[in-house]
């Protein structure tokens, strides 16, 4: 167990490596989705409730980790298109070390970001700080875990040609199936079920429910807590499954 460990620990400090070394998606992953969130707020907070910090924040960090998905597909296809991958494979390592050392990686980035962004929201709405804000940040990292392992699956089925655009649907179904721009009230309610069973508007609820308030929101936020969890372990485990395919064709 303590071997397996320091693998995964191993291979983790070599993809924070190769993240430090494309400092431009880090900055993509950040300045974007933090440009947003200052640029929407000033602009549209007075016309609607929905541009409020105590709601857009929330939004802005699970709309962030979405990127995840993309910029953590895409090094995994590269690895495995490289000789990298293929030397690790006849070494004791298994399918799972690979997995989490590449979860563990960039899970703090998902983490920076709500961490960012809530900071930000916080110093332009102060009544944003507050115990709210700190489990807001701690739910982030089951979001976080959720978009980097729907990467690490995507990563593990598509080549770096492909991977893209596939994990754009991604950050669309994110950005159109959250409702983090528009009021859903108004919306067919068979559109809103089908919302509902998605992971997207459930990692957007999660985030704002627990900012504003778990208290009186318990079955709302439980719902989304066991969506969100549910499909970050399928993405997961599915994840692994494929890699080790990959492994066993090698």
């Amino acid at each position: 167990m303590n071997k397996s460990v320091l693998r995964v620990l191993v291979l983790t400090k070599r993809n924070l490596k190769e993240l430090i070394r494309d400092p431009l998606s880090l900055v993509f992953m950040i300045l974007l989705p933090l440009t947003m969130e200052i640029l929407f707020y000033y602009l549209f907070h007075n016309a609607t409730s929905q541009f409020e910090m105590k709601y857009l924040a929330p939004g802005i960090v699970v709309f962030s980790q979405s990127f995840s998905t993309l910029f953590t597909g895409l090094l995994i296809a590269l690895d495995r298109s490289t000789a990298f991958l293929t030397r690790l494979y006849v070494t004791k390592t298994k399918s799972f070390e690979f997995i989490f050392g590449y979860l563990f990686s960039i899970l703090p980035t998902a983490i920076l970001q709500a961490i960012l962004f809530y900071i930000v929201g916080g110093v332009i709405d102060p009544s944003l700080f507050g115990v709210g804000m700190l489990l807001a940040i701690v739910f982030s990292v089951i979001t976080g875990f959720f978009f980097i392992g729907f990467g690490i699956f995507l990563g593990s089925v598509c080549n770096e040609k492909s991977i893209g655009g596939i994990s754009s649907i991604v950050i669309a179904g994110q950005s159109v199936l959250s409702g983090m721009w528009f009021p859903t009230e108004g919306l067919p309610d068979g559109f809103i079920v089908f919302m509902k069973c998605l992971p997207f508007k459930n990692a957007t609820d999660l985030i704002s429910i627990s900012t504003s308030g778990i208290s009186g929101n318990e079955q709302s936020f439980l719902v989304s807590l066991a969506i969100v969890c549910a499909y970050a372990v399928a993405v997961i485990l599915l994840g692994i499954i494929f890699f080790k395919r990959q492994m066993t064709s090698k």
